[in-house]
């Protein structure tokens, strides 16, 4: 309004400026007229002060104008906290595609640090340079599972837990790293871990933002079920939809919850467990993190589903195979 009021003002005075200064220059050219009549002089002089003085009045008019209008200073936003995810990843034939798919979904949303943690005894290139250009900001780790740990050709993807190694690992960095930051706000921050198969909305990130200590929400597509979610009453978790062992801890899947990064600092020894039983993974890590009535629901008081179980189908390579035992198979070069 302000804005508007200044213009309006500055409209008037220009016009009028306008009026004023053609008549000076009217009155400047008679000055170039011939007149026999000396008594003329004195008028014109006095009609050319009277100009210059309306001149000079209407500038101060238009300064004090301008000085009594507030100066609109930009609204100063206050800065977001962080959301870091961390993401393990291991080497197959869709892995770039998935962290393709991931990394155009986090470049959308603000404030944002990508953990990728490979499953590997060593970066490999093809992840290194990925990350390089993603256009995030991005930490790159690694760490190998243990051998006895690693689900076998043909063992079901629920037979032993996954990730665990490199979530930790995460944790580990992000625990050194916030710890050797100066700053009041150097722990001001979300964790979030993300699976590079899942989709995920964008609200879900700005759901999770101001988590106080464990946020949870409804996961779709998961446990052979269409969701399952924290089911709420009266603004509070009071039980699981779920599936499977309801009785479990947290029965939660990975992508249903976000934690402070205050209080995963302050819990240093808080970690997943490789030798979880199946579907105990989540509950290893939450349980000494908070209870089930310091849960906080997002979503809608979890009634709405903003992340997806979802998996890339393994792709069937039969073609290929055929055509290498030819010598015809796709060029190694070209990065898949």
């Amino acid at each position: 309004m302000a804005t508007r009021m200044k213009l309006k003002l500055k409209t008037v005075f220009v016009l009028y400026f306008m009026v004023s200064l053609m008549g000076l220059i009217y009155a400047l050219m008679q000055l170039g007229q011939r007149c026999d009549c000396a008594e003329h002089d004195m008028p014109k002089d006095r009609t050319i002060s009277r100009l210059r003085g309306e001149l000079h009045r209407l500038q101060e008019q238009m300064r004090k104008a301008e000085a009594s209008i507030p100066s609109q200073k930009p609204a100063v936003k206050p800065t977001l906290p962080t959301i870091y995810v961390i993401t393990p990843t291991y080497t197959r034939l869709v892995q770039k595609a998935e962290l393709t798919r991931l990394a155009q979904t986090f470049l959308h949303v603000p404030q944002l640090h990508w953990i990728v943690v490979e499953d590997s005894p060593h970066k490999t290139p093809l992840i290194t340079a990925f990350l390089a250009s993603s256009g995030l900001a991005y930490t790159h780790l690694h760490t190998p599972t243990a051998r006895d740990r690693k689900l076998q050709e043909g063992d079901p993807s629920w037979l032993k837990p996954r990730g665990a190694e490199q979530r930790n690992e995460g944790l580990r960095w992000l625990r050194e790293d916030r710890r050797g930051q100066p700053g009041a706000n150097t722990q001001q921050g979300v964790v979030y871990f993300a699976d590079d198969d899942n989709t995920y909305s964008l609200q879900l990130f700005e759901e999770m933002r101001d988590t106080q200590r464990v946020s949870v929400w409804p996961v779709g597509l998961v446990g052979g079920m269409r969701y399952e979610r924290p089911v709420v009453e009266g603004g509070r978790v009071v039980r699981f939809h779920t599936g499977w062992r309801p009785s479990r801890p947290f029965p939660l899947d990975m992508a249903g919850f976000a934690v402070s990064l205050k209080l995963v600092i302050a819990n240093q020894d808080a970690s997943f467990d490789g030798d979880a039983p199946m579907g105990f993974l989540e509950s290893s890590f939450l349980q000494g993190l908070v209870t089930m009535d310091e849960l906080e629901p997002k979503a809608d008081n979890c009634t709405k589903v903003l992340v997806w179980h979802t998996r890339t189908e393994k792709p069937k390579m039969k073609r290929e195979e055929a055509l290498q035992k030819q010598g015809l198979g796709s060029d190694t070069a070209v990065e898949v």
